[in-house]
């Protein structure tokens, strides 16, 4: 276990169009966190995800509205992005892990709901220094625990970060009801054949193909997880790894190996699914 003197001062990546917001906010939170890295900042959310790719910072804020991707689109972008070379099994996989995201709003109550339920935690505009404090505070929590290999005192149980942006993405854009994918088109030996989404156990995709697994088929498709992520219900499928969606009610179990990674049990299927460090917050007390 590492002591906070051994651990390297924490890196964050600010994004706004605004230069003003950007400015208070920097000066808010060295006031608040002086040791807090700013290691770039974002005028746009297409510019936010190539400097989260480049940097890999622990934490990202993120303004919801911004030019080129919102905020949410941007974080869903985030959330994709491919591990670093050399992380993984095996690895210090610390550079796997998807950033803690701070959402800067200046919406009301409605879209605050949203929020108070989910893994990404937010600050209304302005920035006050009193509410930036306790944003900090959880998010130092985090990162200890990321440390520290448990999970975070004090810090309540997250839904999937996928389902949190599909809330959020619904709250701010209220009337538009999703429409999530219902069947699967898949190549079976030489057939193609049509697949209801919700008899489907989990997807894992490799460099080239996503399997689609259930009781009783095995299928290919082209569509990587990035893209069925955002088509999939989000309340019926969880992400636990970059590569691996999981329908829920096929989860039978959750256990540990002996280098104490998370491993699903799947009813009726003998394939064991790893969850990546990322989403291990899926299953808390595990």
């Amino acid at each position: 276990m590492r002591s906070d003197a051994d651990s390297p001062a924490p890196r964050a990546v600010l994004a706004d169009d605004e230069r003003l917001m950007r400015d208070q906010l920097r000066a808010r939170l060295a006031e608040v966190w002086p040791e807090l890295q700013i290691v770039a900042e974002a005028k746009n959310g297409l510019e936010a995800v190539a400097l989260v790719d480049e940097h890999r910072p622990d934490i990202v804020f993120l303004d919801i509205r911004m030019p080129g991707l919102t905020g949410v689109d941007a974080a869903r972008q985030i959330a994709q992005l491919p591990p670093r070379p050399g992380s993984g099994a095996g690895a210090d996989d610390d550079a796997d892990l998807l950033p803690e995201i701070v959402f800067i709003t200046a919406y009301d109550q409605y879209a605050v709901e949203a929020f108070e339920q989910g893994v990404a935690d937010y600050v209304l505009k302005p920035a006050e220094r009193d509410r930036l404090l306790v944003t900090v505070q959880r998010i130092q929590k985090r990162l200890a625990a990321r440390r520290d290999g448990g999970d975070p005192a004090g810090v309540p149980p997250s839904p999937p970060l996928q389902q949190l942006l599909h809330t959020l993405a619904g709250k701010l854009t209220p009337g538009a009801a999703p429409q999530y994918l219902q069947w699967i088109q898949a190549t079976v030996g030489p057939a193609i054949q049509m697949i209801p989404v919700e008899d489907v156990l989990f997807f894992v995709s490799d460099e080239k193909y996503t399997r689609v697994q259930t009781a009783q088929v095995e299928a290919l498709i082209r569509k990587p997880i990035k893209e069925l992520v955002d088509e999939v219900d989000p309340k019926l499928f969880w992400q636990i790894h970059r590569s691996t969606l999981v329908n829920v009610k096929a989860i039978a179990g959750v256990t540990r190996d002996f280098r104490g990674r998370q491993i699903v049990s799947v009813k009726g299927h003998p394939e064991k699914l790893e969850v990546s460090r990322s989403y291990t917050g899926l299953f808390k007390g595990m």
